[in-house]
């Protein structure tokens, strides 16, 4: 091969390597800008549209349907990126709020869990990005869906016991009165959020598709 020949195509692969980079750095800024949406209709929905529902002691639980926009993240972005921005969005609200900033950090944590929990099964077991079988899709954002707010149908009024008793000192009485009514308030919030993913991912996916905000691996067989 002659230097000329050698130096066009040294240059064209370095061509290639710079887009492929321009590209990648390009999907981070708009995951990166997504998150932030999402974030702030989990703030949003929390804030402005749940039910509150007094304890005893000044504390309180409620009916929402914050999560719902966290598991979305983490069916159309992955693990990480709806994990954030459930744990950015929700951790504000809690921020804003008197009744519930001392349970920031507590939402901070179990936030993320059901993003990153919600994107394992979506992605990492079932791969719903690599494949165009709307059935599949459809029962996979189920089970992953339910993946994630299961968890926190479960941890999260065991982890606040424990965090409002050892970590904020309240009286057992009232932590305890606060896990039941949080247990079933949680359930609550699941079911409907559940409903709600599901139906708002299985809808906005196709246009998502065909507009680039997703993109889909499949096999050439479902092409």
């Amino acid at each position: 091969m002659s230097i000329i020949g050698l130096k066009a195509g040294t240059k064209k692969c370095s061509g290639k390597g710079r887009e492929k980079l321009m590209n990648k750095q390009n999907t981070t800024v708009m995951k990166l800008a997504e998150t932030a949406l999402l974030a702030a209709l989990c703030y949003v929905s929390f804030t402005f549209l749940q039910i509150k529902i007094p304890v005893p002691g000044g504390d309180a639980t409620s009916l929402h349907i914050g999560n719902t926009f966290c598991v979305l993240g983490a069916l159309l972005l992955g693990g990480w990126y709806g994990g954030l921005a459930g744990s950015i969005g929700m951790t504000i609200a809690d921020l804003m709020d008197p009744v519930y900033i001392t349970g920031a950090p507590k939402t901070f944590v179990l936030k993320l869990c059901i993003g990153l929990i919600t994107g394992l099964v979506a992605h990492k077991i079932a791969k719903i990005n690599e494949t165009n079988d709307k059935k599949y899709v459809f029962k996979w954002s189920l089970i992953a869906s339910i993946a994630g707010l299961a968890f926190n149908v479960v941890a999260d009024p065991i982890v606040g016991y424990f965090y409002k008793q050892y970590i904020l000192g309240q009286p057992q009485v009232l932590a305890d009165a606060l896990a039941k009514m949080s247990a079933v308030a949680t359930f609550v919030n699941a079911i409907v959020s559940t409903i709600l993913v599901v139906l708002i991912y299985n809808a906005v996916r196709p246009a998502l598709i065909k507009s680039n905000l997703i993109e889909v691996h499949a096999a050439k067989n479902e092409i």
